[in-house]
Order: structure tokens, then C-alpha cells, then sequence
């Protein structure tokens, strides 16, 4: 990365005496000097100042460990830390770690009033809200937000319905609550949609399912929402239902080539990475370290390398469309949890350019259209003489 830094400089200080050496720095007159050593200095500055990913294509890195191994957690990106919720080991967990990737280091935020597993869990205006799960008294309705800027709870209005083993995701600042268990020794599948409105802290419901499902996950490209089951009850397949918002009305798309359950799921937005959703970890008898992916635009799956820990009931996060893998449990003959903190970079990655890169772009158009201007104005006064 240092080398690539200073090759930019390099090649930047080249252009700048190039231009002032070509028409001499004398006959530049103090703008187009002034703007040169500006371009110079912005060009130069520029590597150190994009944050570039230390990987390849379609790899994984192994970061830092999560400080409390455990699984059936929830993990979401607020101003680019990630915050890792809840969860079980021998017992149900509030605990709440911040994880910073620019450091690789973890912090201790406050904890969850009501210690839960296998909640929904979304983000509002950098605000998270947990919802629902099962809690040592059974599976709750509890509606929950987390405030990252004061680190602070508060409890909000509850769902509708007492459910776990469901997902969540959010469009236009409404979070869809989906499907579920309502009993965890019975299991009673939901094909609920529920939608909560964090403004006016109130439930709606919308079309339900077509076929109801627990322990599934989802993730959304395109103002859709993707459903993917984690089967338990012996399909051949996950089902793969979509549900657009905009007509409250259900679809399929291609199953999942290999069931799972208890994988987590997360999209890639466009921006550094195709768009895709990426169904990580998983088990059926014994735990996975499958990375399979999903294309909405062909409805097609494919597959990228495998995760380096094979494990299920994990979180998945995303952030500048590189995933974390985090948390999870591993089978044997006894659960095995994990802290393990793994960050795949998707295939077709490419490094993060700054905001600000069109502004230099403009810039650079502007200082040679000064250079090629005040070099035909010479030419023009060399005639004249």
C-alpha cells in the first residue's frame, strides 16, 4: 500500500514540472501556478487519503476477535462501526461490543435491557432496534432501540406478535418484520408481515407470505425484500420469496442450491461490489463454511470461496460492501461457540474512491484548459512581434 502511495506522488510530481518545465515557469503567471501546486498537492495527497482494502478479490481476512464468543446475535453497521447484540452461550446475553474496522479493535457498549437471541435487528437513522427473539421466559414481543451517539436504550412499542427466529429489513425508513417461530419446543411457523414505523413508534401488517417460515433471513437490493429460508423441516430447498413494498405483493425467485440453517445473509449495494446477496455459513448435520450467492437481476446462484470457519447462527454485516462474518456456534457433540471475526471481499471489488475525486477531476480539466490557453496566447503575441 506505502509503495502504491508513493508511486502516485511520484508519477504526480512528474506531471507538475513536466507542465512547468514545458512552458516555463516564468511565462505561468501566478493563477495557473498557483492552481498547479494546488492539483500537485491534491494529487499527491490523495492516496493516503482513499481508504484502500487490504485483500483480494473474493477472499477472507481474519480480524479481530469478538470479546464474547456466542451465537444467535445480531450485527449492524451504524457510521461505520458495527455493533454485535445480544445472543446465547449458557445463557441468553445483553452484551453489547462496538467493533471499529479502521483500528481492528473492540469496545464495550451498554448492554440490551432484555437479554434475547435470535431477534430482528435493523437500523434507522443510525439508530438500532431489536425485536423480538426468545428470552428465558419464551419468545417476546419486545421492541427495543439502541442510540449509539449517547449509548443509551429504549423500549418502544411492541410487535404485534410474541415471535423468534425471524428477519428484518428496512425500506424508506420502515422496518419489515417477517416471518418466525411463535413457540420454540412446537415450532408454529409465521408468514406474518409486519411493519413498524419508527416515527410514529406504530405496527401495520401487510400480505403475508405466500409459504410461512422460520429461521430465515433476509437482505434487500432494489427497494425488494428477500426472504431466504433456512429450512429445518427435511425441503429439498430454501425458498427464495420477494416482497416489493411498493405493490405489497409476493413473488418467488430461485431456491437456494444447498438448504441450510441458521445461515445469516447480507447485500453488497453496487457501489465497490456487484449487487448480490451472500448466504454465509449455515448447517444441515454438521456446520458450514459455504459463501453462496444470490443475483436478482439473472435469478441465478453461484458460489465464492468458502468461509475459513465453518459455522451457523452467526451475524453478518456489510460495510463499504465488504462482509464481516461474526459470532456463531460450531456443531460437535455440544455447541462450540465462536468469536470468530472473519471479512470476505466480494468478487469484482474495487477500491473506494473519495467523494471529492470528481472536484479534482474538474480541476485538472481547468488547469490545462489555463496551460492550453496561455500557451496559444504566447504563440499569438509571438506572431504579433
Amino acid at each position: 500500500m506505502r509503495l502504491h502511495c508513493f508511486q502516485k506522488v511520484l508519477s504526480c510530481s512528474s506531471v507538475y514540472y513536466i507542465v512547468v518545465d514545458r512552458f516555463g515557469g516564468s511565462s505561468l503567471n501566478k493563477s495557473i501556478q498557483a492552481l498547479a501546486v494546488v492539483l500537485f498537492v491534491s494529487f499527491s495527497v490523495a492516496p493516503f487519503l482513499v481508504p484502500h482494502i487490504n485483500a483480494t478479490e473474493d477472499s477472507w481476512r481474519t480480524m479481530a476477535k469478538m470479546p464474547t464468543a456466542r451465537s444467535g446475535l445480531g450485527v449492524a453497521v451504524v457510521d461505520g462501526k458495527m455493533y454485535a447484540i445480544g445472543g446465547f452461550t449458557s445463557n441468553y446475553l445483553g452484551t453489547n461490543e462496538m467493533y471499529d474496522p479502521e483500528t481492528d479493535t473492540w469496545t464495550t457498549k451498554a448492554s440490551m435491557p432484555n437479554p434475547r437471541r435470535r431477534f430482528a435487528i435493523a437500523v434507522v437513522e443510525n439508530k438500532i432496534y431489536i425485536i423480538g427473539g426468545a428470552d428465558p421466559n419464551g419468545f417476546s414481543s419486545v421492541n427495543q432501540v439502541y442510540d449509539p451517539a449517547t449509548d443509551t436504550w429504549e423500549t418502544l412499542t411492541s410487535m404485534p406478535s410474541s415471535r423468534a427466529e425471524l428477519c428484518a429489513s428496512v425500506i424508506d425508513g420502515k422496518i419489515y418484520v417477517i416471518g418466525g417461530s411463535f413457540h420454540y419446543y412446537w415450532p408454529e411457523t409465521s408468514n406474518l408481515t409486519e411493519v413498524y414505523d419508527p416515527e410514529t413508534d406504530t405496527w401495520t401488517t401487510k400480505a403475508s407470505m405466500p409459504t410461512a417460515v422460520y429461521s430465515c433471513t433476509s437482505a434487500v437490493i432494489d427497494n425488494k425484500i428477500y426472504v431466504i429460508e433456512n429450512a429445518r423441516s427435511g425441503a429439498v430447498h430454501c425458498l427464495n420469496q420477494i416482497y416489493d413494498p411498493e405493490t405489497d405483493t409476493w413473488s418467488y425467485g430461485q431456491p437456494i442450491p444447498i438448504r441450510v440453517v441458521d445461515a445469516a445473509a447480507a447485500a453488497t449495494t453496487g457501489t465497490y461490489a456487484p449487487k448480490r446477496i451472500y448466504m454465509i455459513g449455515g448447517a444441515d448435520l454438521v456446520s458450514y463454511d459455504l459463501n453462496q450467492i444470490y443475483d436478482p437481476a439473472t435469478d441465478t446462484w453461484t458460489t465464492g470461496t468458502a468461509m475459513p470457519t465453518p459455522r451457523q447462527s452467526l451475524g453478518v454485516a456489510v460495510l463499504n460492501d465488504t462482509l464481516y462474518a461474526i459470532g456463531g456456534y460450531q456443531t460437535d457433540s455440544s455447541p462450540v461457540y465462536t468469536s470468530k471475526n472473519e471479512r470476505y471481499t466480494p468478487a469484482g471489488y474495487i477500491p473506494e474512491f473519495p467523494s471529492w475525486s470528481p472536484l479534482l477531476f474538474a480541476l485538472c480539466i481547468f488547469a490545462v484548459a489555463l496551460v492550453v490557453y496561455k500557451r496559444k496566447l504566447c504563440k499569438n503575441q509571438g506572431r504579433r512581434k
